[in-house]
């Protein structure tokens, strides 16, 4: 009994002992644990204190609440746990209006998007109560990265319900002609100015970068070929009036150069009839006052003249009473005139003379009749002539 109790009394000793010893090999096992974790939270904290920024992105660090923007691109470290990082894009981003844009795998192994028309936002009308597709692409980007990151859940619906709202506004008071053709330059400005000053007012971090229309259809098959039919007319009108317009400004230059000469030959006509005119008066003048000193001898070198200038171009026919005519040309009477002038001479002052001694004698016959001063100063006159 008492060997008994020996045994159990050195078993309990040998139980105490090996109690302690796993009490320290659990120890030293649950401190290397807490080791172990403190080591791989204090590698997790270094590891995330860390952080990188490319070209294209800039950061929003907050420090109890207090945000700073961070800029430049490279490898940049926070402070675990105290610091927050919110990452912003530099870039420009996209924001289709009538449309959207799906994912395509269908029947090609390659990766396309394909335009999917929602009419919600596509559908407009126009000043002129017609109904058209309109599609518009906004492209903004980050203004101020820290109202960005503030407006980060709400920026994307503020952006859209103010640009449908202001598409809407503008398109409508255009005509459809000019949404679909002419106009979409101007739509596309006037909805970026409006855009653009309202989200400054907004002040959410974003403005806009450009606006664009992407596509403009008549909704329906029938009102698109109707009024692709209307276009080709005004096309044709627009040529047409484009081809006047070209013979006009060819026909206008030729026009004037033709009044001009026109004009210049009738005032060189005028003035050329004006110097004739003036040299007729000269010359009628210088005759008169000739005819006024000697009437008689200036009519007779007047009758002359006048005989020089008309005879060469007169024939003469002889009809002898016989049927028969016989045609002279006058040249040879002004031939033999000139070869026996000096004869012709001679003999009219005989027959002059003959003349006068005729009157004379007819005179002298008849005592009764007295001659007027007129006939006196006449007959001094021919003498004076011969």
């Amino acid at each position: 009994m008492a060997e008994d109790m020996y045994e159990a009394g050195g078993t309990g000793g040998g139980g105490r002992k090996n109690s302690n010893f796993f009490k320290k090999l659990l120890y030293a096992a649950s401190g290397s644990v807490v080791g172990i974790v403190v080591l791989v939270f204090v590698v997790m904290s270094a590891l995330n204190g860390f952080y990188t920024l490319t070209e294209d992105e800039q950061a929003v660090v907050t420090t109890f609440g207090k945000p700073e923007v961070v800029s430049t691109s490279g490898l940049h470290f926070k402070i675990p746990y105290i610091q927050k990082v919110k990452k912003v894009t530099k870039s420009i981003i996209g924001m289709p209006i009538g449309y959207t844009q799906q994912e395509n795998y269908a029947s090609d192994p390659y990766y396309w998007e394909e335009d999917v028309s929602i009419p919600q936002e596509s559908l407009m009308i126009t000043q002129d109560f017609n109904f058209v597709n309109v599609d518009f692409y906004i492209e903004y980007q980050v203004t101020d990265p820290i109202k960005a990151v503030q407006h980060a859940s709400s920026y994307q619906s503020i952006i859209k319900n103010l640009a449908q709202s202001y598409i809407r506004d503008t398109v409508g008071v255009y005509k459809v002609d000019d949404v679909i053709t002419t106009g979409k330059t101007e739509i596309q400005g006037i909805v970026k100015e409006k855009l653009r000053n309202r989200l400054e007012q907004e002040d959410i971090g974003y403005g806009i970068y450009n606006v664009t229309i992407q596509d403009s259809e008549l909704p329906t098959e029938e009102v698109s070929n109707a009024f692709k039919s209307v276009e080709d007319a005004k096309q044709g009108m627009e040529t047409a009036l484009n081809n006047a317009n070209k013979y006009k400004s060819e026909q206008i230059p030729k026009a004037n150069a033709q009044a001009d000469k026109i004009l210049q030959e009738a005032e060189a006509y005028k003035q050329q009839r004006i110097n004739e005119a003036n040299g007729q008066v000269a010359r009628f003048e210088s005759m008169y006052a000739e005819y006024a000193k000697y009437p008689l001898i200036t009519k007779k070198r007047m009758f002359y003249e006048t005989m020089e200038e008309i005879l060469p171009d007169l024939k003469v026919i002889i009809d002898s009473g016989d049927g028969t005519q016989k045609l002279l040309p006058l040249e040879s009477f002004q031939s033999a005139g000139s070869e026996s002038g000096t004869v012709q001479g001679t003999g009219l002052s005989q027959s002059s003379s003959q003349n006068r001694s005729t009157e004379g004698d007819t005179v002298a016959a008849s005592p009764e009749r007295s001659e007027s001063s007129e006939e006196v100063s006449e007959r001094q006159e021919e003498e004076e002539w011969e």
